[in-house]
């Protein structure tokens, strides 16, 4: 077939990615946007507010290997779907806290979000697991710099809109619309997201050339032949957990996150108490950063899979981009010595730029993962990326109530930049894919490696 006769399902497939991690990110951002509200309405300290951000991080991190092993047992598409149902009913619950009548208002919202953080485990693996069978490896930078810029969208798309919202109507209305959106998109999940050979929108053509040219069109299908869940997958782990390239990774994902669970949670709280902006303004504000988040994140996957094309290695083409933007990043600690309002919006907009652009730790997860436990991979990956989802809030917390102030906090958060960018120079290595031994571990084609 000739080049124009191939279909190009994939990227409605990375289309269909980009919108549930949108929504995704969307609603694990919506309690801090709703967060000043919520604190006045149930009088909650900071440190309080602190933990029911974290909330959502700690089940998350739990379920990351639960999730993953789902996800390699049954399959992307029915895995991923009940997830995107399970965590939009735990969101829409969460405007309903103080009638539900349980435990105080307080203690349900924190449940609710331990709840939604579950059902959210499997996600990202998801994507990246999707990412690897549907994309070559010359794409999967970018296609994975897509999903991962979802996080930036969301803020773009919806801080806006949920400010608002609690504006107009009151902080429970946020919770109770996004919910409601994430349902309707279970429904399109359902339709839209098929393996590559099972999908009845490509073409024979569209699928070889995935496959012979890194995709692994087959992992469905070859995890459940491969009954994952037996002794050797749990055995693979630990090998995983000794490869000194993969702990530099983790890592440098654990502080990434760092910088990504500050602006998902506090950065709002800092515009309104720190910079004196009301819960409106701030909405529309914290989507400022976001927009160059985004852009920086795309930016970084053509860059990375640009350097791929032309020749360099996979490790250069990698780690350059991630370095080059977390450096970027630690300029948010400037706003700690600037007054102006414009300033320290323009300055988080330079470091959400550079982190959006060194944000390529899916792709390298694309790149390493062992095809037998593509989703476990992704899962330890997301384990220890997201500790950050549970530390970041809880400390911050912290360093506001002892200090009365953010300057320590910026600190902290630019202090997570420079530990990755050591991660990445000193610990990592080369970036290469694991092959695990074992009777799962066959050779691969040498066209098919990445």
């Amino acid at each position: 077939m000739t080049e124009a006769a191939r279909t190009r399902v994939r990227y409605v497939i990375l289309a269909m990615l980009f919108v549930v991690t949108t929504v995704n990110y969307a609603d694990r951002a919506s309690i801090s946007i709703a967060g000043v509200s919520i604190q006045k309405a149930l009088g909650i300290d900071a440190v309080g507010l602190g933990y029911i951000f974290s909330a959502f991080g700690w089940s998350y991190v739990l379920g990351q290997i639960p999730g993953g092993w789902l996800l390699d047992r049954f399959g992307s598409k029915w895995v991923y779907g009940v997830s995107i149902a399970a965590w939009s009913v735990f969101t829409l619950l969460q405007g309903f806290a103080a009638e539900i009548g349980i435990a105080s208002a307080a203690t349900t919202l924190f449940f609710l979000r331990l709840m939604m953080g579950a059902a959210e485990a499997p996600s990202f693996p998801g994507n990246a697991r999707i990412v690897a069978a549907w994309f070559p490896a010359r794409e999967r930078g970018f296609a994975s710099a897509v999903f991962n810029s979802a996080q930036y969208f969301a803020t773009v798309l919806f801080a806006p809109f949920m400010g608002w919202l609690t504006f107009a109507f009151g902080w429970r209305y946020v919770f109770v619309v996004m919910g409601s959106l994430g349902l309707g998109l279970a429904v399109l999940w359902m339709i839209v997201i098929h393996a590559p050979r099972e999908h009845p929108w490509a073409n024979e053509s569209e699928v070889r050339f995935i496959e012979e040219n890194g995709g692994l069109v087959d992992i469905d299908a070859e995890a459940r032949a491969g009954a994952p869940g037996d002794a050797s997958t749990w055995s693979r782990l630990a090998q995983m957990l000794t490869n000194r390239m993969l702990i530099g990774v983790y890592l440098g994902q654990y502080c990434i996150n760092a910088l990504t669970y500050f602006f998902l949670t506090w950065f709002p709280v800092y515009l309104v108490q720190e910079r004196g902006m009301s819960i409106l303004k701030a909405g529309f504000v914290a989507s400022l950063p976001a927009v160059c988040g985004f852009a920086g994140g795309l930016l970084g996957g053509l860059v990375s899979d640009q350097l791929l094309r032309r020749g360099h290695s996979l490790s250069v083409s990698r780690k350059g981009p991630i370095i080059a933007g977390l450096l970027l990043s630690t300029t948010i600690v400037l706003c700690n010595y600037v007054r102006s309002e414009a300033l320290v919006v323009a300055l988080m907009a330079i470091a959400f730029l550079g982190k959006g652009f060194g944000a390529l730790g899916w792709a390298v997860v694309s790149d390493t993962s062992p095809r037998q436990i593509a989703g476990l991979s992704g899962a330890l990956f997301n384990t220890f990326g997201n500790l950050a989802s549970i530390t970041t809030p809880i400390v911050v917390g912290y360093i506001i109530e002892a200090t009365g102030s953010f300057r320590w906090a910026l600190v902290y958060v630019a202090a997570n930049a420079v530990v990755a960018i050591f991660s990445y120079l000193v610990i990592v290595g080369p970036i290469e894919r694991v092959v695990l031994p074992g009777p799962a571990s066959e050779p691969i084609p040498a066209r098919n490696q990445s």
